[in-house]
């Protein structure tokens, strides 16, 4: 069983920056690929970004291309999302996902922290 912890969460200004870590405990981190969702007030929760167990490959929903970006430690068991030029749309609970490369119904989520942008 894998057991994820997120910190990084914050108010932050438009056009700020913020970096949100996931780490994990126990073993076989790296036979898991890593993904960012997040659910704002009314809204469902949803993918933002998403890495490869590896870290070669990666994804992000179109709202986010080019201002997230998400990555991953595998010696450290932990995986971030920096984000920069933040909008106050950015603003939800996010939540970090662990999903076992060999079984799409094998994940796991973290606690989730608030991200609010504001002024």
């Amino acid at each position: 069983q894998v057991q994820l912890v997120e910190s990084g969460g914050g108010l932050v200004q438009p056009g700020g920056s913020l970096r949100l870590s996931c780490a994990a405990s126990g073993l076989g981190f790296s036979s898991y690929a890593m993904s960012w969702y997040r659910e704002a007030p009314g809204k469902e929760r949803e993918l933002v970004a998403a890495i490869s167990s590896a870290g070669g490959s990666t994804n992000y929903v179109d709202s986010v291309k080019g201002r997230f970006t998400i990555s991953r430690d595998n010696a450290k068991n932990t995986v971030s999302l920096q984000m920069n030029s933040l909008k106050p749309e950015d603003t939800a609970v996010y939540y970090c996902k662990a999903q076992w490369i060999m079984s799409s119904s094998k994940l796991y989520w973290g606690q989730g922290t608030q991200v609010t942008v504001s002024s």
